[in-house]
């Protein structure tokens, strides 16, 4: 018997915080959007990794059974992983002329009779590369470390705390006018909460996100009712909005006002959209006998947080962007017209990762101004970059993680786990219509935590309940 085992210490326990330590980082540089965030989050997720691989090896820690479960989905992110590689290979020039023949003439202007790749800029895709495989990191983590009900409500607690966080300090550079983000003065996005991000988008698009998951540990501390009379029910719906679930109610309250002041316009319909679904699934999946309590709590997110808390930070400049939203004034409309042409041409292989930037001045149309390194439309650029294998890849690993917390929701009894099973049910829907607009799916935080989420679908449905 081990030391720890002895004291009943978990062995992992200092690779579980320091997990939990870089999942706060990741959102604060700029959501990690930059080359040396990128490499760091890689080399501290690799430390990681490494660490809980040794204890594994010296049998102190075992994979739990939702590791297990998801095995095949992590085949799927190594086959992802293998995709993207092959993307650098150097073909033979009537091989690439047949794959992707946009790539054959661009890059026999180089080279006529030399070998060539189908990627367009094989260093973006090597950056890719790196964020790509840190993903399935965080995914193989999230699954190893969050073994117990504890490290789960632990887990959870700690992204409502960093979303809330993020809320606070947009908030805050917005009404003191001070307009910060990570030690630099913001240049763009003044008068908009951004947190410690560039683009208001990306603040909203990791707030949803992190909704989703307080939300979900609210729904979980909900005590089955037995309500004897009238005043029984009063107290409990008392305890429902003011009892130990006070502080959870006001950082999601925080974080409300957070992302109304973001104005983002997806990132508000999405959030509430989300939420009206999830909530529904939620009620139909616990019976009506329990319905006073969550319908009283969905009732006060969008009561009191949003028409009452949101109309003092600005909830009506949002409902004025929107009412003022007309198609033919988006660019971002055009810039997706645009991307279905490289969809068309490089459906077999993709452009190659990080490349959108490079290929997507070759179809833009005359109406769209400036220059877009991304589509605005998450679907659309992976489409682009990787093709129709990589797209289906991609659909593999999320699609399936997302059921498993809408199952759990269904057929788990312990209120934990349907709590996580509705943050990943929320999460999903809620990145699915954000998506669309935005890429928030190209930010390592935010995409990060996406897949500490689809993790979560997992353990939400597999991990025993002797695991506590």
């Amino acid at each position: 018997m081990t030391s720890a085992q002895a004291t009943g210490t978990p062995a992992d326990r200092g690779v579980y915080a320091g997990f939990l330590a870089l999942l706060l980082w990741l959102p604060l540089p700029v959501g990690s959007n930059r080359v040396w965030a990128v490499v760091l989050m890689y080399i501290l997720l690799s430390l990681l990794a490494v660490w809980w691989l040794g204890l594994w090896l010296r049998r102190r820690v075992a994979p739990g059974l939702a590791l297990v479960q998801a095995r095949w989905v992590l085949l799927v992110f190594v086959l992802w992983l293998i995709w993207l590689a092959l993307q650098w290979l150097p073909l033979s020039p009537d091989l690439l002329s047949w794959l992707s023949p946009r790539a054959w003439q661009a890059w026999r202007e180089v080279d006529p009779q030399g070998a060539a790749p189908v990627s367009f800029e094989p260093w973006a895709g090597g950056l890719f590369w790196l964020k790509s495989l840190s993903y399935l990191l965080v995914f193989v983590l999230t699954l190893a470390l969050v073994n117990s009900r504890v490290r789960l409500r632990r887990l959870m607690l700690v992204l409502v705390f960093s979303g809330a966080f993020q809320a606070v300090y947009g908030s805050l550079m917005v009404m003191s006018g001070l307009e910060w983000g990570f030690f630099f003065h913001k240049d763009t996005g003044q008068g908009v909460a951004t947190g410690t991000f560039i683009n208001r988008n990306h603040l909203a698009g990791y707030l949803e996100l992190c909704l989703a998951l307080g939300i979900g540990l609210l729904l979980a501390r909900l005590e089955e009712e037995q309500v004897l009379g009238w005043r029984q029910r009063l107290r409990n719906w008392v305890r429902t909005l003011l009892g130990p679930k006070l502080r959870l109610r006001v950082l999601l309250a925080a974080m409300v006002v957070g992302l109304v002041m973001t104005h983002s316009r997806m990132g508000n319909s999405a959030f509430f959209t989300s939420l009206l679904v999830a909530g529904g699934m939620w009620l139909v999946a616990t019976g009506r006998r329990s319905w006073s309590g969550p319908l009283l709590l969905l009732g006060s997110l969008l009561l009191i947080d949003t028409f009452i808390v949101g109309h003092w930070f600005g909830v009506e400049r949002v409902m004025q962007r929107l009412e003022q939203t007309r198609i033919e004034t988006e660019q971002r409309r055009y810039v997706a017209e645009d991307t279905l042409a490289p969809v068309r041409d490089f459906w077999r292989t993709g452009s190659g990762a990080g490349s959108f930037y490079t290929v997507y001045p070759a179809y833009r149309d005359g109406i769209v101004q400036g220059f877009y390194d991304h589509a605005h439309n998450d679907y659309l650029e992976l489409a682009v970059e990787t093709g129709l294998p990589g797209s289906i890849l991609l659909l593999l690993i999320a699609l399936p993680s997302w059921w498993m917390g809408v199952r759990s929701m269904w057929r788990r009894r312990r209120r934990l786990y349907r709590g996580a099973g509705f943050a990943v049910t929320m999460a999903g829907i809620a990145f699915a219509m954000h998506s669309s607009v935005d890429f928030n799916l190209q930010i390592p935080s935010n995409a990060a935590l996406f897949v500490v989420l689809l993790a979560l679908g997992w353990i939400a449905a597999y991990q025993r309940p002797s695991e506590n």
